[in-house]
């Protein structure tokens, strides 16, 4: 990390030191947003921004997301989580305290197309993006120059089916010893094992070049093409062992005609691509996502 953009992360740790982000789901009942209230305001916490949804206020499902300020909360984090873990068993909560002043830590995975790495590279040096960029591994030498010459370390690792298992052993230790909490696949061409992704659940955000679930898989613009799509698009979702198939964070289109060849639909393509993952990835990192079964909450 070069000093301008360590700079700017410092910064944001000390704004923040006091702001914590709850996120809450559970079953729909009345109290739970005043028993919600009530522990923060036992804290002398102060909410900034609070949003919830129900999809069923008779039995549904119950979600809500706080941010709020909360004087000393580093001295009293642990214990505000000992002390919610009582309101959660009463209510069935599954929950995530997490302060803010703790940049979570990423680490992208590329292959040869660089374009959404380098959005995500651009809106990092902009401070657009608030995160630990802490590695960046890659089947290929494509993206070394401008990885390294941002001092974000760079692990050229060649892959293929036949050593899969092997690679995301190599893998998996990177990404224990840099302590990475998500990881992002900026057109990493490589399908992941299920040991892989068991091994980080919920913390494998993907772009697929295309509007899911359509032409899922491999060479969607050629088939796009094929099929006289008037729409192309761009999917960013969390990687579950079902291909092309986790929970979608977010989507984009553009509109297309008879004009545009298997070139142009990748040209718009890719700027759709590079735009759907930042934002998909901003919002992990701001702690705006509950997964709910195969669908996201996104606040």
């Amino acid at each position: 990390m070069n000093s301008f953009i360590k700079e700017q992360v410092e910064q944001f740790k000390l704004q923040n030191q006091n702001r914590g982000r709850l996120l809450v789901s559970c079953p729909d009942q009345p109290g739970i947003v005043s028993a919600i209230s009530q522990f923060l305001f036992s804290h002398n916490a102060n909410i900034i921004e609070s949003s919830q949804y129900s999809t069923n206020p008779e039995g549904g499902e119950f979600f809500i997301r706080i941010e709020f300020e909360c004087p000393f909360l580093k001295d009293k984090e642990n214990q505000m989580a000992e002390e919610f873990t009582e309101i959660a068993v009463k209510f069935s909560m599954d929950w995530r305290l997490t302060p803010v002043y703790k940049v979570k830590k990423t680490a992208i995975f590329v292959s040869k197309e660089l374009h959404c790495l380098l959005e995500l590279l651009w809106e990092w040096q902009s401070g657009d993006l608030i995160t630990d960029i802490a590695l960046v591994i890659s089947n290929h030498e494509a993206a070394r120059d401008v990885v390294e010459g941002l001092n974000i370390p760079f692990y050229y690792i060649p892959a293929n089916k036949d050593i899969r298992e092997q690679v995301e052993e190599q893998q998996l230790h990177l990404l224990k010893e840099y302590d990475i909490d998500v990881i992002v696949l900026a057109r990493y061409m490589q399908i992941l094992t299920p040991k892989f992704v068991a091994a980080n659940s919920k913390k494998i955000i993907n772009i697929h070049h295309s509007f899911l679930p359509a032409f899922i898989g491999a060479r969607p613009y050629e088939r796009a093409y094929d099929r006289g799509v008037k729409l192309i698009g761009a999917t960013a979702h969390y990687v579950t062992n079902d291909l092309d198939e986790g929970p979608i964070i977010e989507q984009d289109i553009a509109r297309v005609d008879h004009r545009s060849d298997v070139d142009a639909l990748k040209k718009k393509g890719r700027a759709i691509e590079r735009s759907v993952l930042a934002r998909a990835v901003k919002w992990h990192l701001e702690d705006r996502i509950i997964v709910h079964q195969n669908k996201t909450i996104v606040f």
